[in-house]
Formats: structure tokens, sequence, C-alpha cells
């Protein structure tokens, strides 16, 4: 899936959307070894169980599944689930740390892409909805549905 951008977009976390509000997003990118770029390239990676962490005054990636790459020796395989370092500048870190910290806020990565070659995830700033918001939104998205419908049908 590329856009006009020449943006690549390798996966989406729709069930972030679901589940978090996002107040605010950042583009980061990750510390990888050549076999999960290559794995991820086909398409071989989950984000639904995927989160960031605040440590030690840099930002890691924890949970993302990256299928070990069909073309590489048992030597070379590197470990699916292993913490990854995400690259981001030291403002965005400071701000990042400060909002988790005091707002009690997670960081979830939003997507996963391809930018001039290099990878790079979409890390949202996000709030966690409560069942009468996941409901409310559900029912909005539907009536929005509705009315277009209702647009495109011809009296």
């Amino acid at each position: 899936m590329t856009d006009t951008t020449g943006i690549k977009i390798v996966i989406k976390n729709r069930k972030a959307f679901h589940d978090f509000h996002i107040l605010e997003k950042f583009e980061a990118g990750i510390s990888l070894r050549g076999t999960e770029v290559k794995s991820i390239r086909e398409g071989k990676v989950h984000l639904q169980e995927a989160y960031a962490r605040y440590t030690d005054g840099n930002v890691y990636l924890v949970g993302m599944h990256v299928s070990p790459w069909h073309g590489a020796s048992d030597y070379d395989q590197h470990d699916a689930t292993r913490t990854r370092q995400l690259l981001l500048h030291k403002r965005e870190i400071r701000k990042i740390s400060e909002q988790v910290e005091q707002g009690g806020m997670t960081l979830v990565p939003l997507m996963l892409y391809f930018k001039r070659g290099k990878l790079k995830v979409e890390l949202g700033l996000a709030k966690g909805k409560r069942q009468h918001d996941k409901r409310e939104t559900v029912a909005k998205r539907e009536a929005e549905r509705e009315m277009a419908r209702a647009r495109s049908q011809k009296y």
C-alpha cells in the first residue's frame, strides 16, 4: 500500500483507535537487525499487543512480534518478540516522559511504514477509553454511514 507521499504502509494498528483516545502522534525510527527488516518487508509483523515504554532516558517498543525470516540460518535469526529501541529526538523523549509519568497516559504504536526506504513507527500518546466511550464511537460511526448512504441514494 503506497500513498502519494512515498510512504509504504506495512501495518496499521486499528485496535489502538478502538481502545484509546489518541491525543498526539510522534514519528520514530526503530533499531532493528537485518533479518527483522526483511521479515517486516514481507509483512510478517504484528502490532496488536505492542506498546512503547519510557525507561532510562530512552523509549522502547515492547511486544511487537516480527516472525523469523525464512532466508536466514538459525544462527542469524532474531528473537521474535525482543524489546526494540525507538529513535526519537531528546525533546520528544522528554515530552513523552512527562506525559506518561504525570498524566497516566500510554504510548501505543499506530502504524509501521517505510518512508524513503527507512522503517518508521507512528506512536500515539493515548488515554484509554472506557466501555461506554467505545459504544459511543461505534454508534457515531454507524450514524455517519447511514447519513452517507442516504445522501448517496438518488430520489
